[in-house]
């Protein structure tokens, strides 16, 4: 069964994004083993954006692994519509390549580290999102890709 690795800055307080996230896992563990990582938020209070996009970034690099495939959330990322991440994923699925590290950075956004290990970068909408929100929405979307990989029915 196919990898799939979210690896994200912070945590999830809230109760409704907490119970979205337990959906969208319940949903995607028919189709892929999902883990997710969260790494320390850094506090903002007295550093300097770059310094703390630089620490979470770093605390991200230090849960990739060497062989994973990572897929960047990033806002200068490229669009793709929910067929073609279906084909992006479906690409590497036959390939062989396990596991597939999904990244959503901090508030403040992503280190140059970070960005340089990406294999892939893709933003999911031109409008601003939490990155709680975000990761909400990329579980969906990778929920939404195995349903299409499968020729599966999927309207909601």
């Amino acid at each position: 069964m196919i990898k799939i690795r979210l690896i994200v800055v912070g945590s999830i307080k809230e109760k409704f994004l907490k119970d979205a996230i337990s959906e969208y896992q319940k949903r995607l563990s028919r189709f892929a083993k999902l883990e997710i990582i969260e790494v320390e938020e850094t506090k903002i209070q007295n550093k300097s954006e770059e310094l703390v996009k630089k620490e979470e970034g770093d605390r991200l690099l230090k849960r990739i692994n060497r062989d994973d495939y990572v897929i960047l959330l990033d806002l200068k990322g490229n669009f793709l519509s929910s067929e073609e991440l279906a084909s992006e994923l479906n690409s590497l699925i036959a390939k062989g390549i396990s596991p597939i590290t999904f990244v959503i950075g901090g508030t403040l956004g992503l280190s140059d580290e970070i960005r340089k290990r990406a294999n892939l970068k893709i933003s999911i909408s031109k409008m601003t999102f939490t990155h709680q929100m975000c990761r909400v929405i990329v579980l969906e979307q990778i929920y939404r890709a195995f349903k299409i990989i499968n020729n599966e029915e999927y309207h909601h």
